[in-house]
């Protein structure tokens, strides 16, 4: 398992690279520059402006130079549209926000979840599965951008049990986490269930129960273990993706995450932010996806990896 793992970080370093060579060819493929404005720039400024950040110079070098700093000095460059701070300030001051976001909320997806699916599986066809399935599919059905207003009208409004937005204290947390995690918390119980449902029949769980065993025991031990591999599979993407941000909701909670960043520097053209953030978002997958293939081996004995 160990030199599986290496092999797959060692592989992560020509991925990485493909993924710079092609992020930076489609950022200078699209029209326009990080200093377009309505009214234009006199040609002396944005000569001096491109000049500054080396934007004067054949693409190829850029790219090289780029490179050059983050392998040499992990450098990511100086953000166009801020520009008092560095992609490394941007990344380091609001990274964090976006990671404890994304974390608290597949906890709470997690914690509520896998226990309903389970339920709606031990209970299919029952007015229990039924309304597990019916709070899933609710899930499903609410976007993000429907549900944050509505709780807040809720519990910040009506209720004045929790503040509107903003972040800083615990209690900030709350709204956002459960506004990302009823979504995700709907994916994993339906996941749950359907694998569930397969595993529930197999011959090996007849035996269990035929020894005896605790029924605790052949669920936690023998069901969930097997039928836990396609949420495994599920959350390893999706919690790269909501750790590095999510733009819907952190723009509704005036969340100072890096998703907001990730977004608003395409618009802007802002390379570096661009580039920097594709990097964070494709490393976070690449570990995401070992992390999954690794626990693999964990929940099943029969899955070798070599």
């Amino acid at each position: 398992m160990v030199a599986y793992a290496l092999r797959r970080i060692l592989w992560t370093i020509p991925v990485l690279f493909f993924i710079t060579l092609v992020t930076f060819s489609l950022m200078h493929a699209i029209p326009g520059g990080p200093f377009d404005r309505e009214k234009k720039l006199p040609p002396e400024i944005l000569a001096n402006l491109e000049k500054k950040y080396h934007l004067d110079q054949p693409l190829w070098k850029q790219y090289v130079d780029y490179i050059g700093g983050i392998v040499l000095h992990l450098d990511f460059g100086p953000s166009y549209s801020s520009r008092s701070r560095t992609v490394n300030d941007i990344i380091r001051d609001h990274l964090p926000v976006s990671a404890l976001l994304g974390v608290v909320s597949l906890a709470i997806a997690i914690g509520l979840g896998i226990p309903l699916g389970v339920i709606a599986a031990l209970k299919q066809n029952t007015l229990t599965d039924y309304s597990c399935m019916f709070f899933a599919v609710l899930g499903l059905s609410i976007p993000n951008l429907a549900l944050g207003p509505f709780l807040i009208w809720i519990f910040a409004l009506k209720l004045q049990l929790l503040p509107v937005a903003t972040w800083g204290t615990p209690q900030h947390l709350i709204l956002p986490a459960l506004t990302l995690g009823i979504s995700f918390t709907a994916y994993i119980a339906r996941l749950t269930r359907a694998s569930l449902l397969q595993i529930i029949r197999e011959d090996y769980i007849r035996t269990a129960r035929a020894k005896g065993l605790p029924e605790q025991i052949v669920v936690i031990r023998h069901m969930l273990r097997n039928a836990l591999i396609p949420v495994i599979t599920y959350l390893g993407p999706l919690l790269a993706a909501v750790i590095t941000g999510t733009f819907i909701v952190e723009t509704i909670f005036a969340i100072p995450g890096l998703g907001r960043f990730f977004i608003s520097s395409i618009g802007n053209r802002d390379y570096p932010v661009i580039m920097g953030t594709t990097l964070v978002f494709a490393l976070f997958i690449s570990a995401a996806n070992l992390v999954v293939d690794l626990s693999y081996a964990f929940l099943d004995p029969r899955i070798r990896l070599r």
